[in-house]
């Protein structure tokens, strides 16, 4: 039996790992049969069942338009993962991108991308994205564009540390003594050795981008009515909090087992992955 196998079966005994995919796998099925979960529209309103509590014709009640909550959760699963896989791709290309620039050249190059990673590392970064999103006006591709651009550089500074160590592997020199470019070094050499980096930095990243795009809706920053964002949802119920709950506290549930759901199988391909851990 392989190492892989061992590995995979460790991480499959993990009972967290195995919740967390359950929660994830649950919520991209929601997202990608939304059409058939959700028994309504998610922008068919009716004011004369505005407000209404859970029941059998609404599952988790309707908002202050008479609209299904239910689905237009469901609907909005298909923002909250799509945003965040948007905004987790962009900031992976560029994160790697400068990362592999900055560890395999250096000198001038490296100082340069360093700085301005240092300087985007210390801004804040829901305050950069709110900056972001207001110049590009609030949409949901906007929040996910705004999101990439101030969280890419942990990818960066993880990614180039990699690379550093990498080019300085003897079958670098050989490659380097054959003539080959640093082009293609690093597109045969460099770039699939950071391949099980860069999937775990991404899993571990999504979370967090959902998160944000999430707090970007919250601020009425996000996609907008009808348009079914969780974040704007919750927002909308704050003022009926106490007449009518269930309008923040499900979408609050939807948030938490999504992201609950991506973090701890996160942790299971950092395990299955990472060859510094034993199985």
């Amino acid at each position: 039996m392989n190492k892989g196998t061992l590995k995979l079966r460790a991480v499959l005994r993990n009972p967290m790992v195995v919740i967390g995919f359950i929660l994830f796998f649950s919520m991209v099925l929601v997202a990608i049969f939304a059409d058939q979960i959700a028994p309504h529209s998610y922008e068919t309103y009716d004011l004369a069942d505005k407000l209404m509590a859970p029941c059998a014709e609404f599952p988790l009640g309707t908002d202050q338009y008479g609209r299904c909550i239910f689905s237009r959760i469901v609907y909005g699963s298909r923002i909250g993962l799509g945003v965040g896989l948007v905004a987790v791709a962009i900031e992976t290309v560029i994160g790697v991108a400068l990362g592999i620039l900055a560890g395999y050249f250096g000198k001038v190059l490296d100082k340069i991308i360093m700085f301005v990673t240092d300087m985007v590392w210390s801004i804040p970064p829901i305050v950069l994205a709110m900056a972001i999103v207001l110049v590009l006006g609030s949409s949901a591709m906007n929040v996910a564009i705004a999101v990439a651009l101030v969280t890419w550089a942990q990818f960066t500074k993880i990614v180039r540390a990699k690379v550093q160590s990498i080019r300085e592997l003897p079958y670098i020199d050989a490659a380097r003594v054959y003539g080959e470019s640093d082009l293609q070094i690093i597109l045969r050499y460099i770039l699939p050795n950071l391949l099980s980096t860069i999937i775990i930095l991404a899993s571990l990243a999504l979370p967090s981008a959902i998160l944000s795009t999430t707090s970007m809706g919250f601020l009425g920053l996000g996609a907008q009515q009808p348009q079914p964002d969780w974040g704007m949802i919750l927002s909308d119920g704050i003022q009926y909090i106490q007449r009518a709950p269930w309008i923040s506290i499900y979408p609050g549930v939807a948030i938490v087992w999504t992201v609950l759901g991506f973090n701890l199988t996160g942790e299971g391909f950092k395990s299955l992955l990472d060859p510094r851990l034993k199985v």
